[in-house]
């Protein structure tokens, strides 16, 4: 497993694809840095010289923002919205739906699990109906 950027990229993979586990490339992205490169998209990650991958390393620090620094952006960006009291800082200090999806239904991912509410599950629940009764 080659590492560039501190960043362990497949090895078996090839090169235009492997470069896509490095946050902030995707396919598009990659097959521009292995042409500014000069390399072979089609070559194994695990079959790069420390040339290469120092060419690689050089054209990603140089004209990509990416890891650390973007994380870091994207992260004081929300963090920016939080704080000027925008609808979109408001839906992320609540864990809701940013880009206007509907929350009736679906949602799952950024509500979490489904919580009952007024509904009493369980033993509670039973026991609480015997005493009604009686």
């Amino acid at each position: 497993m080659p590492r560039i950027i501190g960043i362990d990229i497949p090895g078996k993979k090839r090169l235009e694809y492997a470069l896509t586990y490095i946050y902030g490339l995707g396919l598009a992205k990659s097959r521009e840095v292995i042409a500014k490169s000069g390399l072979d998209p089609a070559k194994k990650a695990d079959e790069l010289t420390d040339e290469e991958v120092m060419k690689l390393t050089g054209v990603l620090r140089a004209e990509y923002k990416i890891e650390g620094d973007l994380r870091r952006e994207v992260a004081q960006n929300i963090r920016r919205l939080i704080s000027i009291n925008s609808y979109r800082g408001s839906r992320h200090r609540r864990g809701l739906p940013v880009r206007g999806q509907r929350t009736k239904t679906n949602a799952r991912t950024r509500k979490g699990k489904a919580r009952t509410v007024g509904a009493v599950r369980g033993k509670e629940a039973r026991s609480a109906a015997k005493v009604a009764t009686r």
